[in-house]
């Protein structure tokens, strides 16, 4: 199997992202990382390049992306994984160059950035992958399968919640992450951007149905922070489904608690990624059912998305790890990327977004797509 030449754009010394872009990349053997652009500073960027052993380092984006579209053996594909504010600029230099973008979720940090997103990805005969990384649990497509063949029956209710306590009080002045995600210039938004549009993809993936309308009220709870840091959002779906978004990351003892829980006209199903190897199935009027990754009664597929048996968990890693499998597939020619975030999903994380700061502006009022 020849595996994808990749590139990475940031991630460098102290950027927690990028560790875990490069650990995806090679769970499955299916990419080499051989050429970045780490930081904006050239001697960092080589330093990084030289400790994790990466070939080729280049001291801009712009660099590389010439560079290596000219190389018999350049790069087939790039990892952006910059702040918010700084994806556009190297999407589209890779997109014109024809290197295939995987980039970090979301989109951008601002609705115009992310139309020329959009226009650079429409033009390009490249592919273009956004790592909504949760999409790739196992039980999540599970679940997707599940809505999909009508086991939920019609859906009525969706709610969806990823809290977390990290930014409880003011964040040290040297917290890199902290700091540019609380600048609403680099990050575009609050725990609407940051997390709130994990769990609005997580259940547009899952139930396939698109929100019409949403209501948001936001809240900056830490004095003079400047991005929301708690959101409470009502949601109109299609069909006539009703659904509810919480986001904050200022609900203390939350961790990472992204959940999930979907309700039918027949059964409903919940999950949480803070234990996302079981997965709840109840048909109206008889016992629940308990789900495990893997286990018994899931049908052919549902050891497609797992790599050991039923019992050993499976985690974080290992589902952002299927976006990249995914990925190779697709590039190579090998998958159809059906289950794979794209443009489109990007968009639609930006009308989200958007939507929400719209909604709170005006008072707190419906904003239709």
């Amino acid at each position: 199997m020849n595996k994808v030449r990749l590139g990475m754009v940031g991630g460098g010394q102290g950027a927690f992202i990028g560790g875990v872009h490069r650990i995806a990349s090679r769970i499955d053997g299916k990419f080499d990382l051989v050429a970045g652009a780490l930081s904006s500073n050239p001697e960092r960027a080589a330093a990084s390049a030289k400790e994790l052993g990466i070939a080729r380092s280049y001291s801009s984006y712009e660099e590389m992306a010439r560079e290596e579209a000219a190389r018999e053996d350049g790069i087939e594909a790039v990892a952006i994984v910059t702040p918010n504010h700084m994806h556009a600029g190297p999407a589209i230099t890779f997109l014109n160059a024809g290197i295939n973008v995987i980039c970090d979720k979301p989109l951008a940090a601002t609705p115009e950035q992310a139309e020329e997103m959009a226009a650079a990805v429409k033009s390009s005969k490249a592919r273009f992958i956004l790592t909504h990384n949760y999409t790739g649990y196992p039980l999540i497509r599970q679940a997707r399968e599940m809505v999909a063949r009508g086991d939920l029956g019609k859906i009525r209710v969706i709610q969806a919640s990823y809290s977390q306590d990290w930014l409880a009080e003011a964040p040290d002045p040297d917290n890199k992450q902290a700091e540019w995600r609380t600048d609403p210039a680099k990050a575009g938004g609050g725990a609407i951007g940051d997390i709130g549009s994990h769990a609005f993809n997580l259940l547009s993936f899952v139930s396939g149905l698109k929100t019409e309308a949403l209501l948001a009220e936001l809240h900056s709870m830490v004095d003079g922070r400047r991005v929301d840091d708690n959101a409470h959002i009502l949601l109109r779906l299609e069909g006539g489904a009703k659904g509810m978004l919480w986001a904050s990351q200022v609900a203390i003892g939350q961790e990472n608690n992204l959940s999930l829980r979907i309700y039918g006209e027949k059964g409903g199903i919940e999950w949480n990624q803070e234990n996302p190897n079981v997965m709840t199935f109840a048909r109206f009027g008889e016992p629940k059912q308990l789900l495990t990754r893997g286990g018994a009664g899931l049908g052919s597929g549902g050891g497609d998305w797992t790599r050991i048996p039923p019992g050993h968990p499976e985690g974080y890693l290992e589902g952002f790890a299927n976006l990249y499998s995914d990925a190779a597939d697709l590039i190579r020619g090998e998958g159809d990327g059906s289950l794979l975030p794209g443009i489109d999903a990007g968009m639609d994380g930006m009308w989200f977004i958007a939507s929400c700061i719209k909604s709170q502006d005006a008072g707190n009022t419906w904003i239709a797509r």
